[in-house]
């Protein structure tokens, strides 16, 4: 493959591969493609699809976790075959649009625009070309409404593009395939430690009412001890009364306590920040919010900064000489410590997506914990895993960019 940087003959993109030398047809969309719409008149119950943004075709019953939303009439549901096309006209530009692999036919929505590739265009091509980012450019140009923007296949087989010879078209298609699979494996393997890590700390972990874990480590035979939280942690109550910390965190799922403009890239809270609580490096924070993620709110350490505040309505607190940070951090992201949490709140009690749960109450939950040897083992247990998570994490954002480089490059 090599890249030109002084060909300025047109239609020809800065990188291909060498053995193809001849310009790029120009042409629109709607010369590459064919519009269709086949309805489901005989009411076969094919299976019902969905265009997601990130994973292409899924059936709905993973979408919708279990469920599949279909009406009682699906006559009107359109047939995708292996190799058509469909898109959602009002999320396009975010990513939904995919091309169907599946050996069986199924089904979809009648409000997804379908398609299929002409003769000349290689299909696996064409799904390259209409994932990249010159191409977004142009689904976004192109949308028409008010509140909410569509492109209907009118407007999309107007966008103008160019194409190479059919060979050219499946060298590049095999190609970014195949990176496009070596992705999916890195992937795969970034959330095969994920849950290896969740089963151990699963099995690691004891609950409150339970004497010792599962899973031992290092010939460690000791009842775990049964304490307040109280009795291991500290609370965080300075506040920001000088405004000299300006930096308003939040807490996300993925990312723990992030600041807010990183977050949201906005600041949500006020200028004032002098009733906030002021936290440090290394001090945790609970989250009451109700989320599917986590069904008695979420807790999570300070790591990315050495500083930041907090709203009131979080409780925070510090670990003590008792117990090992690491360890309590790895703790909160179980699912073990819930049940001290459920034994003073009980499912009805939540107000309004809040646990309905003083402060002194949270403090008083019950938690059980080993030796701070054994605490000290288990997290370098998963410690480990944490970093080859961040090394793969890190491998695969390289990927990505290289993907991002390839379409910017490979495509008119």
């Amino acid at each position: 493959m090599t890249t030109d940087k002084h060909n300025k003959r047109p239609n020809v993109p800065p990188l291909r591969f060498p053995e193809f030398t001849e310009p790029w047809e120009t042409a629109k969309l709607g010369d590459m493609t064919v519009n269709f719409s086949k309805r489901n008149k005989d009411e076969i119950e094919y299976p019902m699809y969905s265009v997601t943004n990130n994973r292409g075709f899924i059936p709905q019953s993973e979408q919708f976790e279990d469920r599949e939303m279909v009406s009682s009439d699906i006559k009107s549901y359109k047939i995708i075959t292996k190799g058509d096309f469909a898109y959602n006209p009002a999320r396009i530009n975010v990513g939904s649009i995919a091309k169907y692999n599946g050996d069986n036919d199924c089904m979809i929505s009648s409000l997804y625009v379908a398609f299929r590739a002409k003769e000349q265009i290689n299909a696996e091509w064409l799904m390259q070309l209409l994932k990249t980012p010159k191409m977004n450019f142009y689904y976004n140009l192109n949308a028409e409404g008010g509140v909410r923007m569509y492109l209907f296949y009118p407007n999309f087989e107007r966008i103008r593009t160019s194409y190479p010879s059919l060979n050219e078209q499946r060298k590049v298609a095999q190609f970014l395939d195949l990176l496009d699979h070596r992705i999916a494996v890195q992937s795969g393997l970034i959330e095969d430690l994920k849950n290896i890590k969740k089963y151990l700390m699963e099995q690691l972990f004891c609950q409150p009412k339970e004497k010792s874990p599962r899973l031992r480590l290092g010939g460690m035979s000791r009842e775990w001890k049964r304490v307040r939280l109280c009795d291991v942690v500290e609370r965080v109550s300075t506040r920001n009364k000088t405004n000299e910390c300006t930096r308003v965190l939040t807490i996300a799922a993925q990312y723990g306590l992030i600041d807010q403009q990183e977050f949201f890239n906005k600041q949500i809270a006020s200028s004032d920040l002098t009733t906030y609580y002021l936290l440090h490096r290394g001090d945790f924070a609970y989250n009451k919010s109700y989320s599917s993620d986590y069904p008695w709110g979420a807790v999570k350490r300070l790591d990315n900064y050495d500083e930041g505040v907090l709203s009131s309505l979080y409780i925070c607190f510090c670990p003590n000489h008792s117990i090992d940070s690491d360890f309590l951090r790895h703790y909160f992201e179980s699912t073990k410590w819930y049940r001290g949490i459920s034994e003073i709140s009980g499912e009805g009690a939540r107000n309004h997506g809040l646990l309905n749960m003083s402060v002194d109450d949270y403090f008083n939950t019950m938690h059980r914990f080993p030796s701070i040897e054994e605490q000290t083992c288990i997290s370098h247990v998963l410690n480990t895993f944490d970093r080859k998570v961040l090394i793969e994490e890190s491998i695969l954002e390289k990927l990505r960019r290289q993907k991002s480089y390839l379409l910017n490059n490979m495509f008119i």
